[in-house]
């Protein structure tokens, strides 16, 4: 049983008294555990365009779409998965469909994944590691929620620049303890590396990327879209006040909307501005959706940079063999976003492609549904009037391509 977050206690995080001594900022990176890596890498790499930054030693690899070393993973469905005692040191999963690598969720400062640690332990939250990973480079403490899926709190993201490579593996410093604060900034421990070892900075990992022969808003690329952000995770869970009561008191999140679908509660929370990084659905609405029975993932988002691309998106996908929804998918459950499509990797996991996604502003409140776009999925028009917050939210820094 989780313990209740105690408001008589606060922490000071950067200046600021919090019932918590993080602060979770943006929903981080995200991955599935695949039985075929080769389907999924075509899939999310050829088709959706996250490149390649690492590979994965025991099979598998980091994405990303922007600077962040990844936003998406792949990785080989484990046989721990098959209901069998996990080896040493292997991550236990509660269930079998849980085929969710990690969620993960970015902090501001190093302080708050370690600070966070005796935390959660406190509050019966199970710990999974902590410490510092390789790939990426990052600070983490990586934790269970109440249904068994994978967490993780993180700070400081190894960045990917112009020139498309990343850290070597000779630079990185891995760690598998708490860690031990101050710490060498990345800049000092990269001088050190360059003075204690012979590989060259520029010798990491680059891919190669498909040729460029569709005209995306004036930049030639290989698919007709560019993805600018990731996420909501949708999941589906036992019990979804159980849930919420994790992700609102332990790690902080705020409801922005409740909703009441096909009689069942489904609930969707936020860390910053945009409408929800998180949806809980409950199990019992996955097989009437039509959703696969393999997964507890309800969904994953990848957002696009406009209407156009989503468009050009759903046909681009239905020519190279993906099943595609629009005219199925409930706007009940995709609450702030207007159009959005459902689109099905290799295994069944459903991806939702979309473009928009409603801000909510200073004093925390939502758009009414009255003043909400009114959509008929099944008939898209070719161009939309703006809303208020339409381009508005984080922007994809740097060039699409």
């Amino acid at each position: 049983m989780v313990a209740p977050v105690s408001v008589a206690t606060k922490f000071n995080v950067g200046g600021i008294l919090l019932d918590r001594p993080f602060k979770i900022r943006r929903l981080g990176h995200f991955g599935f555990n695949m039985a075929d890596l080769e389907k999924a890498h075509h899939f999310y790499s050829d088709l959706l365009g996250f490149r390649v930054s690492d590979e994965f030693a025991r099979g598998g690899w980091f994405m990303r779409f922007g600077t962040d070393h990844h936003a998406f993973a792949l990785f080989q469905k484990p046989p721990a998965q098959t209901g069998t005692t996990p080896a040493a040191g292997e991550r236990r999963y509660a269930r079998p469909d849980i085929t969710i690598n990690q969620i993960t969720w970015q902090t501001q400062s190093l302080s708050e994944p370690v600070n966070a640690v005796d935390f959660l332990l406190e509050r019966g939250v199970e710990l999974q590691r902590t410490g510092r990973d390789g790939a990426g480079s990052n600070w983490a403490t990586y934790f269970y929620d109440p249904d068994g899926h994978t967490n993780e709190l993180y700070y400081g993201i190894e960045q990917v620049g112009w020139d498309g490579k990343s850290k070597p593996a000779e630079y990185r410093r891995p760690v598998r303890e708490k860690v031990h604060l101050p710490v060498k900034s990345e800049f000092d421990e990269i001088q050190e590396s360059l003075a204690t070892t012979n590989v060259p900075i520029d010798a990491g990992y680059r891919p190669m990327e498909l040729p460029g022969v569709h005209d995306v808003d004036g930049i030639l690329l290989p698919r007709p879209f560019k993805i600018v952000k990731h996420g909501p995770v949708n999941l589906f869970v036992e019990d979804v006040a159980r849930a919420r009561d994790f992700y609102l008191q332990i790690l902080g999140l705020q409801v922005t909307e409740e909703v009441t679908y096909r009689g069942e509660p489904c609930v969707f929370l936020r860390c910053n501005t945009e409408h929800h990084s998180l949806g809980l659905f409950p199990l019992t609405l996955r097989e009437p959706l039509g959703l696969s029975i393999h997964t507890t993932c309800a969904s994953f988002g990848i957002q696009v940079a406009n209407y156009r691309q989503l468009r050009e998106a759903v046909a681009f996908l239905r020519a190279e063999g993906v099943r595609v929804e629009t005219d199925r998918v409930p706007p009940e459950l995709h609450p702030g976003v207007d159009y959005a499509a459902w689109a099905f990797d290799p295994e069944g996991h459903c991806i939702q492609l979309y473009y928009y996604m409603e801000q909510v502003g200073w004093d925390g409140r939502t758009r009414p549904a009255s003043q909400r776009r009114k959509v008929n999925p099944s008939r898209w028009p070719e161009v939309l009037e703006p809303m208020a917050d339409t381009f508005m939210g984080e922007p994809l820094l740097g060039p699409w391509g």
